[in-house]
């Protein structure tokens, strides 16, 4: 199932819905009272199976076009949003940062998240090297605590996109990562969560990121350093991971720091992720 949150009309509240083929069936109109995607995970396996139950058995006049509808973030209240640094040799070798000590973990906030088609905030007061990141996000369905790699995608309940836009001069700046990543709107994510049975393999997922038009990432999960199963392993040891959890597992390399000359984003910039079996978020950079 592919879920989003979905702004039917100006000024409307998001709504909770599932996807299917350019239309939509928002969760209230079955009769399940989720408001959140957050409020859906929280309620467990059996308030999702009832949703599949319900959206399987809902007539063609239950679904609307998407057609004018606007994006809200894919994830909205989550507990915290994880961050991992420097998870593909080639990032880390074009930012000349050591990855061999362990995951680099940060935490974004939560007024950075943005939605598909959103805008992306960038004041040249406060930064001048504004760069994207393409990443695979990973959604958290169960707590999770001392869990195995074997075991670990157990406790996934689905799979987005995220770019981790980064203000590349702060990074450097100072010594810790979440700020530089955490103004506002610097983390789209979405349009959806596509639930975890629909992913049969996240590390076989094809990476690309266009900016303006120009293939700029194109790379597979497949090359990150530690898979999904081993850091969801790592940064469960003695620490909880509650439900609705999001982990941003690390950008292949490409970044816009690399590029002679650097590439980074300016007011009037397109930015699309795409990663293959959940599909493509576009943001637009505007001056903030």
């Amino acid at each position: 199932m592919r879920f989003a949150h979905l702004i039917p009309a100006p000024a409307a509240d998001p709504e909770l819905v599932v996807i299917d083929d350019g239309r939509y069936i928002s969760l209230r109109a079955l009769g399940r009272p989720f408001d959140t995607l957050q409020q859906l995970i929280e309620a467990g396996d059996d308030s999702l199976a009832s949703v599949r139950e319900a959206v399987a058995g809902a007539d063609d006049d239950s679904w609307s076009p998407i057609g004018e509808a606007a994006y809200a973030p894919a994830v909205i209240g989550a507990p915290i949003v994880l961050a991992v640094g420097l998870n593909y040799d080639e990032h880390a070798s074009e930012l000349s940062l050591d990855n061999d000590s362990g995951p680099v973990l940060f935490s974004l906030f939560p007024n950075s998240l943005g939605a598909h088609q959103g805008e992306v905030p960038l004041s040249s007061e406060v930064s001048t090297e504004v760069d994207y990141e393409g990443e695979l996000g990973v959604i958290i369905g169960k707590p999770a605590k001392n869990v195995t790699a074997d075991e670990a995608l157990d406790y996934v309940f689905g799979y987005t996109v995220i770019n981790d836009v980064t203000a590349r001069d702060i990074q450097f700046q100072e010594p810790q990562w979440s700020r530089c990543k955490s103004f506002d709107g610097f983390t789209p994510i979405g349009p959806v969560v596509v639930t975890a049975d629909q992913i049969p393999d996240p590390q076989a997922l094809r990476l690309t990121t266009d900016v303006d038009g120009l293939r700029v990432q194109d790379s597979t999960t497949g090359f990150m350093i530690r898979t999904v199963a081993q850091l969801i392993a790592s940064i469960s040891q003695e620490a909880t991971l509650l439900p609705g959890t999001v982990i941003s597992t690390g950008s292949p390399g490409g970044a816009g720091r690399s590029r002679k000359p650097p590439l980074y984003l300016r007011p009037g910039t397109e930015v699309t992720v795409t990663i293959e079996g959940i599909g493509a978020l576009t943001s637009h950079c505007v001056a903030a």
